[in-house]
Parts: structure tokens; C-alpha cells; sequence
């Protein structure tokens, strides 16, 4: 063929490229069709309920083609512990029947294989699936698997019953169980569950709907297919959302990446919209730490400035704090939400993602330095304010406490905002990996960043761990960051190094 001018030869070109992207999609989808899919059913019995802490005494696994079993496997597991007694009573599972059972490491290379290329189901998905994972971290290994809750789909698929625990369900349906609570028993009753499930109406949608955690490949942008989101950890640390060249659109975080990147494709809003449109390639980087996804998260943005997070912080940041002098000489406090117009001409102090942030600082700096409520925009009963009658405003808001002596308490308080920590100390959290352990450093009343420490390094020395900490930069946001964490988690290990 010959083209006529440089121009038709390279939308010649790009025709040719799209026919072969569209058409590569096309046999994907077909393929998809064709291929069946593949259950594993899952039941374990453990030796309490908490993965973290208790291990694995039994599994039973059956694989299934969503018409028939296709093959089956099961094992007492050692769990290198005592069985509690009242576990044993529940499942008859004693410490001497798994004295010679293999240890989970045995027969760990068998539970991937036969979990492979197939949907992960169980009664309550959430719970073996959960201690599976751990047992495998604890060997260094990410198992990965789609997940099928059969909860979920029982109480969708036959809507109305009382309970839909595995007990009831078995006692509904007449299902026939030799030995309640014993891994293969339960695994078989929960088989017949699934095969019941699928051979109701729209049964295919509603697996597939579960499955993909409600989304639908016409939902995901071109070049990011289902296959792809499933390959994504389920661990914590932050994600990167990227366009066509590579640059950044979107920057999260989140304690389970594959889940939440998938709920931005499934939810139906303007952003995921913008994203559906704008997204090309996704990476991530694991942290372990939620905090430190968090301000790794925070860092990210402000390095990069992702054209979705920039939109989305210009709303998030609206109420600002800022000071002004009145016509008597007093300095006051106010906050409210300001535009960017607005900000231009206000001494800005602080900015706040909402409202009641905002009042919670201006409240704390009154308090502390006994400031009129009514010239912190707190009280709004007249003069004197209902502080001075109970003793906690010195009458500056009729005189008796001069300017001078009231503006060098409120530019004390204002001095308060820059020194955003009172004490010196490290969080020592989760890491990345088994036997590694986060560290963020406050220092000098400053955050200085963020790092990692094998567990077997610590041995006391605060200089190793500072060492290890790689420098960040200090801003209000990781200040409301740490704080807001310290204060929601409680069982975090801080070391004070004011003492």
C-alpha cells in the first residue's frame, strides 16, 4: 500500500495497534468464558481464634470444577502446642492425636498446590483464610488466593433464613454430617452448600460479583484487567496509580492494597470515573506498618503531587485557623472554613480537614493558657464570656487584663502550634516481614522520619535504632498523623527518649 502523505501512514499505523489491542482483548475475554472455574473448599481447625497467637491442628481441602470434586486432601497438623482444653472438647482433637502429625512447613508445598488457580471458598472466608496467611508469613511465603465467602452466598442465594451459620445451614437442608467441627466433615457439608448455590439463578453473576468484590472488567480502565487486581498483595503499605507515561494520577495507602485499589474500581463516583479514564499500570510498595503507609502516603503526595490527590486535598483542607488584632488591641483567634481567595489575606495559622479539628485546637490553646472564649470565637454569650464567672478567663474581654499582658499568652499558644510534640520518643510497629520491626523517631519536638530494623539487631541501643530511620520531612500533616494514631491505637510499643 502506498500512503499519500506521512500523515495517513500513521493513522494507518495507529489503527493497525488498536485493532491488535482490541482484538488481543477479545480472546482474553473468550478464553475467560471458556475456562471453568475452580473451587478449593477450605475448613481448618485451630487452637483459638486469633491468627496472630494460636496455630493450625487440622485442614481439610476438596477441589471441585463447580460440577464435581476433582480431588481432595487432608491432615491433622501439628501445631507445636498444647490444645486448649475447651478447643478439644469442641473438635475432640487432642494433643496426643497430633504428637506425630506433620508440622504445617510439611505439608505447606500441598495446601498451595491444591489452592492454585482457584477460588479460595470456606464458611466464613475471612477466618481460615486469615490463618492461612499467617502460617505462611511466619514461613516467609505471601499466599494469595480469590476468596468465596459461602455465608455471603447462602444468605444472597436462599434470602430469609434464621441463621445462616454452618450448623443451621446443615440442619435446613438435611445435609448429612458424620463428625461436626473435624475439618473434612465440615469441608464436604460446605461442598454441598456451594454445589446447592450454584445451581440457582444467576448464580455465575453472583459468584463472580463476590469474587471480584463487585467489579465488573467493563468498570477497569483498558489496560488493567481482573487478573491483574487479584495479583496484588493483600498486605498494608501504599499504592501508585499510573497514566499511559508513567506519570502518577493517584497515590493511597491501605492495611489490604488488593482490596482497596478494587473498591476505587467498583465504587460508581466521579473519582472513579476519572480514574477508570486516567489509570494505565499500578505498582505498590509494602510497609507492614499502617502508620508508616500512612506517612509514606502523606510524603508521597507532596513529593509527586498526583493531579487526583491535589483535587481531593484542596477540598479536604478547608477550615483554617487564624489570628487578628481587634479594635481594642487584642489579639483573637478564629477558625472557620476559608477559600483560596480568603486565605490570601488571613495571618493563616493552621489548616484542618473539617470543623470540629479546627475548634479541638482552639479549645486545647484556651485551656492551656487560660484565653477569652470570646476572643477565640468559643463563646458567644457576650461580655464578660461565660468563662470569666468560672474563673477561667483573667477578663480580658472587659478590660481587667491588659493587651499586653493577654497577647503574650495568645503568642505563647501561637508559639504552641510550631512545637507540635512535647516529649522525645520512637514507635517501634510491625515491619515488612517476619522478624523486622518499623521505627518512626520524634525528636526535638519534630518527626525525623521512618525505618526498618531486623529483630534480632534491637538490643537496646538508641543509637542503632535512630541509624536505622531514614530522614523525612516535618509538617503539620504527620503531626495530626502520629497523634491521631497514638491515640487510636493503643497497644503500640513507644519508647520515650525524654527520660
Amino acid at each position: 500500500m502506498i500512503f499519500e502523505t506521512q500523515r495517513d501512514y500513521r493513522f494507518s499505523k495507529n489503527l493497525f495497534h488498536y485493532c491488535v489491542f482490541f482484538y488481543s482483548l477479545y480472546l482474553e475475554f473468550i478464553a475467560q468464558i471458556m475456562k471453568k472455574k475452580v473451587y478449593t473448599v477450605v475448613v481448618i481447625e485451630t487452637t483459638g481464634g486469633r491468627a496472630n497467637r494460636d496455630k493450625i491442628t487440622e485442614i481439610a481441602i476438596i477441589r471441585h470444577d463447580g460440577e464435581k470434586v476433582i480431588d481432595s486432601f487432608e491432615t491433622l497438623i501439628n501445631p507445636e502446642r498444647t490444645i486448649p482444653y475447651n478447643i478439644t472438647q469442641i473438635t475432640g482433637i487432642t494433643d496426643e492425636m497430633v504428637m506425630d502429625a506433620p508440622k504445617f512447613y510439611e505439608v505447606a508445598k500441598t495446601i498451595v498446590e491444591m489452592t492454585e488457580d482457584a477460588v479460595f471458598v470456606a464458611h466464613n472466608v475471612r477466618f481460615d483464610y486469615t490463618f492461612l496467611r499467617e502460617e505462611f508469613r511466619r514461613l516467609g511465603f505471601t499466599f494469595t488466593r480469590k476468596q468465596l465467602c459461602t455465608v455471603r452466598l447462602t444468605r444472597q442465594t436462599f434470602p430469609g433464613l434464621r441463621s445462616y451459620s454452618l450448623g443451621n445451614l446443615i440442619r435446613h437442608f438435611g445435609i448429612e454430617v458424620q463428625q461436626r467441627h473435624r475439618a473434612m466433615a465440615d469441608t464436604k457439608a460446605t461442598v454441598q452448600l456451594l454445589e446447592m448455590a450454584l445451581l440457582q439463578k444467576e448464580s455465575k453473576e453472583r459468584v463472580n460479583e463476590m469474587v471480584n468484590l463487585g467489579i465488573k472488567e467493563s468498570q477497569l480502565p483498558l489496560n488493567i484487567s481482573l487478573e491483574k487486581l487479584h495479583e496484588l498483595p493483600e498486605e498494608c503499605g501504599v499504592y501508585y496509580f499510573h497514566d499511559i507515561n508513567g506519570d502518577l494520577v493517584y497515590i493511597g495507602k491501605s492495611i489490604n492494597i488488593k482490596k482497596r485499589v478494587m473498591e476505587h474500581f467498583a465504587k460508581k463516583t466521579r473519582k472513579a470515573e476519572l480514574l477508570q479514564k486516567s489509570v494505565h499500570d499500578i505498582s505498590f510498595e509494602v510497609t507492614g506498618s499502617e502508620l508508616i503507609a500512612l506517612l509514606q502516603e502523606s510524603h508521597e503526595i507532596k513529593y509527586y503531587h498526583p493531579y487526583v490527590n491535589r483535587a481531593q486535598r484542596a477540598r479536604n483542607f478547608q477550615h483554617a485557623l487564624y489570628s487578628y488584632t481587634n479594635e481594642e488591641g487584642y489579639i483573637c483567634l478564629h477558625h472557620k472554613k476559608v477559600t483560596a481567595k480568603e486565605r490570601k489575606n488571613l495571618r493563616i495559622l493552621h489548616s484542618y480537614p473539617n470543623q470540629l479539628s479546627a475548634k479541638t485546637a482552639v479549645t486545647r490553646l484556651a485551656e492551656k493558657y487560660e484565653l477569652c472564649r470570646s476572643f477565640c470565637h468559643l463563646d458567644n454569650t457576650g461580655r464578660p464570656c461565660f468563662y470569666y464567672h468560672i474563673h477561667k478567663c483573667m477578663g480580658a474581654c472587659i478590660g481587667e487584663e491588659s493587651p499586653e499582658e493577654y497577647n503574650a499568652k495568645v503568642n505563647e499558644a501561637i508559639q504552641l502550634l510550631a512545637i507540635d510534640f512535647d516529649e522525645d520518643f520512637i514507635i517501634m510497629d510491625e515491619g515488612r516481614r517476619l522478624n523486622e520491626r518499623s521505627i518512626v523517631l520524634v525528636e526535638d519536638g519534630k518527626y525525623r522520619g521512618f525505618g526498618y530494623i531486623d529483630q534480632e539487631n534491637i538490643n537496646g541501643n538508641i543509637e542503632l535504632l535512630k541509624d536505622a530511620v531514614k530522614p523525612y520531612t516535618h509538617n503539620p500533616d504527620v503531626v495530626r498523623i502520629i497523634l491521631g494514631f497514638l491515640n487510636r491505637k493503643t497497644n503500640l510499643e513507644v519508647i520515650n527518649l525524654s527520660q
